[in-house]
């Protein structure tokens, strides 16, 4: 190895998607710094030990994060990749967010074989997914759909689909476009004010130790600053609520000129109740408005929603 070479070792979960994520962090990371070498290491999580079980039975802080995390605590690896709506919005105190890549669609569609949109699935239609912010939002516009547990990577869902364990299934626009799959004829968008999105959707974070000053300072020439301050926001709401996957969440922050329009609410697992709202801030301050919008639904009545959890 020349003396003007790094080699930073890269963790990642070993999901088809987490690995072209991963693969496209590198990509730009080889194009941009040729005199450094970066080693892919797949990490197993708890998340994806236990795929068979519903995300609320088994807990939700970092089941798709905790062992990247432990790694890069540890000095096995150097840096670790995530879906950024995987991340716990409290991190280890040695740790921090170097880079946030461009968001994809933060959006979610339903796919089916039919190509279905909401108001015309099937009475009692079976939809599957085990997201109860999915579940929440889409019982508060048809009460008449059940909901089936639906876990695994993108394909996995998609092939029980096929098989006939549901009439429909959604799926995150992110990582339909990311596997580069075709899905014209199946899959719909579901509009915003159908199903608003997970806090970050979309968006791929890149975290390292806050002691590695020069890996940070190679990360920052990946970080879109305008997904970075949107996706701030998010968080920022998410921690000051306190709820994950216990608690239907869900948040969008859009730019608005020089300032932030965030979107946000909290739900019943029924989808009876949707306390929702909006608040727009300076984008230089996206943490302020995050808390500023979550203690506005709380007085709304979140704060209700979330004791019940």
């Amino acid at each position: 190895m020349k003396k003007s070479e790094r080699c930073w070792r890269v963790g990642t979960r070993g999901s088809e998607l987490a690995l072209v994520q991963t693969r496209q962090v590198v990509e730009l990371l080889r194009r941009r710094w040729p005199e450094h070498i970066f080693e892919v290491i797949e990490i197993q999580t708890t998340g994806d030990q236990v795929a068979h079980l519903a995300l609320p039975a088994i807990g939700d802080r970092g089941l798709f994060t905790k062992e990247l995390e432990r790694q890069l605590q540890e000095g096995a690896i150097d840096l670790a990749v995530h879906s950024l709506k995987d991340l716990p919005t409290d991190l280890p105190e040695e740790l921090c967010i170097a880079a946030v890549l461009p968001r994809e669609d933060p959006g979610d569609a339903l796919v089916s074989a039919a190509g279905w949109r909401l108001e015309d699935l099937p009475a009692g239609a079976r939809i599957g997914t085990s997201s109860l912010r999915r579940q929440a939002q889409l019982r508060a516009v048809r009460k008449d759909l059940n909901f089936v547990p639906l876990r695994g990577n993108v394909p996995t869902r998609l092939r029980k689909l096929a098989q006939g364990e549901c009439e429909a299934t959604v799926l995150a626009w992110a990582g339909i476009r990311r596997l580069g799959l075709d899905l014209s004829g199946k899959a719909v968008a579901l509009p915003h004010n159908v199903c608003l999105p997970a806090v970050a959707q979309g968006a791929i974070g890149v975290e390292v130790r806050k002691q590695d000053r020069e890996l940070r300072k190679v990360l920052m020439t990946l970080d879109d600053p305008v997904t970075h301050l949107q996706v701030t926001a998010e968080r920022a709401f998410l921690r000051w609520l306190g709820g994950g996957c216990h608690v239907p969440v869900a948040a969008l922050a859009k730019p608005a000129g020089a300032e932030l329009l965030l979107e946000g609410l909290v739900a019943s697992p029924d989808g009876t109740r949707v306390i929702r709202g909006q608040e727009v801030g300076d984008a230089a301050y996206p943490e302020e408005l995050g808390t500023k919008l979550a203690e506005r639904l709380l007085r709304e009545g979140a704060r209700e929603l979330l004791e019940r959890a």
